[in-house]
């Protein structure tokens, strides 16, 4: 399947609640009013799209309705798409590894799919004929080195780990020796589940800016935050908690596939001015693909 099919399948929830409600409205469509406009607008935040995100797609609909004197129902539909659409486009969500070696740094709080994440990215990079390493820099918690292993045997990148407890900046010091050893085109760091209120881990994480810094320091970085899709209006007060502690680049969207809460992807990027990289939309080794807005946007409305 190509991304639009994933992207209709792995978004079914969120297309379903958000057509259920669009198409009731216009079930009943008579003209463009402001009692269209509002009801139009309460859809939107109830879909988790935000308050203040909501208001400006009515408020530059309600403009171009005007100037382009639309009366038709899949005029509106299309001129609510090109609304949406634009918020996505504001960023470029294009991957900077303009160098060989670059640097991925992942981040994110446990249990938002932070492992199967890099499993995946490796997984398509390694397509695209690059050679990955993988630093299993996450050392608080065995669990998640093993699951790294696992994935990263699956997509047949290259894994740096040490023992549980070791000091997460030694191994991505090691896993960047590596990197230059094997001559590997992508270093991809895992970074132990954080919330920004535990200073010891935002600490751990500048230890580890700090030795790509220098190690690296010419390099093209990323700082992938990961936030879990099923979390809805929560997600945008974690990009905005992580926003403060590090450089984030770009989001790693996931689990869209479980929700109904993915107009929420608008949201955030309209709140935060982060583009989303990646969207995951399954279980599956190839279910992460590179966002494009414009068959997002198609797969929810």
């Amino acid at each position: 399947m190509g991304f639009f099919d994933k992207l209709k399948n792995g978004l079914g929830k969120t297309k379903t609640s958000f057509n259920e409600k669009i198409n009731d409205m216009f079930s009943n469509f008579r003209k463009v009013d402001e009692d269209f406009l509002e009801e139009l607008e309460e859809i939107l935040i109830m879909s988790d799209i935000g308050v203040e995100t909501s208001s400006k797609i009515i408020n530059n609909l309600r403009k171009t309705i005007k100037k382009e004197n639309l009366k038709d129902e899949e005029d509106v539909k299309n001129a609510l798409r090109t609304e949406m659409q634009n918020i996505l486009d504001q960023v470029d969500n294009s991957l900077k590894l303009e160098t060989k070696p670059s640097v991925i740094l992942v981040v994110g709080v446990n249990g938002v799919g932070k492992t199967t994440s890099i499993g995946k990215i490796a997984n398509r990079l390694r397509k695209d004929g690059k050679k990955v390493v993988i630093a299993a820099a996450d050392t608080f918690r065995a669990a998640a080195v093993e699951q790294l292993e696992i994935w990263s045997n699956r997509s047949g990148a290259e894994l740096v780990k040490r023992e549980e407890g070791r000091d997460p900046a030694s191994v991505v010091f090691d896993a960047i020796k590596k990197t230059k050893e094997i001559d590997a085109d992508v270093l991809i760091v895992d970074t132990a589940g954080r919330l920004h209120n535990k200073q010891y881990l935002m600490d751990e994480l500048r230890k580890i800016k700090k030795v790509i810094d220098r190690e690296m320091e010419d390099c093209s970085q990323e700082v992938l935050l990961v936030i879990d899709g099923t979390t809805g209006q929560n997600a945008i007060s974690q990009v905005k908690a992580f926003k403060e502690e590090t450089n984030v680049t770009g989001l790693i969207l996931t689990k869209l596939d479980g929700t109904a809460k993915g107009g929420v992807v608008v949201g955030i990027v309209e709140e935060n001015k982060i583009p989303i990289k990646f969207i995951g939309v399954g279980e599956q080794i190839d279910d992460m693909e590179i966002f494009n807005s414009e068959e997002f946007v198609k797969a929810i409305i």
